[in-house]
């Protein structure tokens, strides 16, 4: 095992084509730091930091900005405004039967067409962001007060930012290894992880450690959890026919599929639809919308609650993992590939069958898969329900990204690997 993962990692660094996708990523990421260290013209730092403490919502909205939101940088949104888009124009798949064709009949000119419209739906919804952000952060004192022109460059900027993550995420994903946004939110939290722990071991204190050694210990049961199940799989018995000296045969195999299909994804997805409402609220009280505070403070209660929070949380990961996993495997295009490459699985038929049979397993698999998710995804609201301690929850919901886009980011880079290797 350890000779086939030396020999593994000589084939990624001797192989130009692997070693230029990994150098691309890293130069992204560099340029994404670089970017998220310029602030916004200004910013009191004293009233940010004041602002930023104990604020739940502001710290999870963080992680989506790739803490570009703790500086108010110039790429304060993140790929916040892009995910956004994304959920909505995959929820139009289910609500429009258009859409739907679109995306899963078209082929790839119809995908392209659903990323072009995702991309389009990113601008008016960076706008608005930047607009609620930037004055709610004006009426807090935390943005000096800017003459309309000075307000309208914020705007151009931030917008500007986010569109710019959106099109470094974009050329991640196309020249280097694995999902571009899911790597610019990790590197984000990644980003973050020194200034946190040096701040945790400075001021924690003798009380305090034996707690801090336990939420060592859970964080790496749940590492060790998520590890295993990311990569647990069901494996449908494939044949393929094939002629021996003119007789009929057939070479078995199988066909392995993921208890997780949906990865990260179902995560980030729940976030950012529980987040949305909070953003938008805030965007209009700050605007002065007549009845609108009352539902602010309604929705921010139920934010606090722990357990109300956790369990929408908990239903909204279920749901979204069934729901990627539904966009992202299609039990049809694998049952026609089956048949064209003359392939069967043992005591199903070829066509139909096949796909209803495929469509059964992952949906029997993707249960099990969604609930763990579901259940690890929920743990720091109970922590926090129990100890009060609100920066679990969101050191909680990084772990969970950050473990989950390591793994999907190994596999395609072993991936990479055993395709050049052989």
């Amino acid at each position: 095992m350890i000779e086939r993962s030396i020999h593994k990692l000589k084939v990624i660094f001797s192989d130009r084509v692997i070693r230029g996708r990994i150098l691309f990523i890293l130069g992204a990421f560099v340029v994404f730091r670089l970017l998220a260290a310029i602030p916004i013209p200004g910013v009191n730092r004293a009233a940010l930091e004041q602002f930023f403490t104990n604020n739940q919502f502001l710290g999870l909205l963080n992680i989506f900005s790739g803490g570009g939101l703790s500086s108010l940088s110039i790429v304060m949104l993140g790929v916040g405004p892009y995910i956004t888009a994304s959920i909505i124009m995959q929820l139009a798949t289910v609500i429009f039967p258009k859409v739907k064709a679109m995306y899963t009949e078209e082929g790839e000119a119809g995908r392209t067409k659903f990323i072009s419209i995702s991309r389009a739906l990113t601008v008016p919804l960076a706008v608005l962001q930047s607009v609620a952000f930037l004055t709610l952060l004006e009426s807090q004192g935390i943005v000096s007060s800017l003459s309309p022109f000075a307000f309208a460059v914020n705007v151009a900027l931030v917008t500007g930012g986010s569109l710019f993550l959106m099109w470094i995420g974009e050329l991640i994903t196309e020249f280097g290894i694995g999902n571009g946004v899911s790597l610019i939110i990790f590197a984000g939290i990644v980003s973050g992880l020194p200034s946190g722990i040096s701040q945790a071991l400075f001021t924690a204190s003798a009380a305090n450690i034996p707690a801090y050694l336990g939420f060592l210990v859970l964080g790496l049961v749940v590492i060790f959890l998520v590890v295993m199940v990311s990569e647990a799989e069901r494996s449908i018995p494939i044949h393929y026919a094939r002629a021996t000296r003119g007789q009929g045969g057939t070479a078995p195999t199988y066909m392995p599929i993921r208890l997780l299909q949906a990865g990260v994804m179902p995560i980030i997805f729940a976030l950012s639809l529980l987040l949305l409402p909070q953003m938008v609220l805030t965007g209009l009280t700050t605007f002065g919308v007549d009845g609108v505070r009352g539902i602010l403070d309604a929705y921010t209660a139920f934010s606090a609650n722990p357990y109300a929070h956790g369990a929408v949380y908990f239903i909204l990961v279920v749901m979204f993992t069934y729901f990627y996993t539904s966009i992202t495997f299609e039990p049809k295009r694998v049952a026609d590939n089956l048949q064209k490459s003359g392939a069967f699985v043992p005591g199903v038929r070829p066509g139909r069958e096949t796909e209803n049979y495929i469509a059964l397993v992952v949906n029997r698999i993707t249960l099990p898969g969604a609930v763990f998710l579901g259940l690890v995804a929920v743990i720091p609201f109970i922590i926090q329900g129990i100890t009060g301690i609100t920066a679990i929850l969101i050191g909680g919901t990084a772990l969970l990204i950050v473990v989950n886009v390591v793994l999907d980011l190994i596999r395609k880079i072993d991936a990479q690997a055993s395709l050049r290797e052989y």
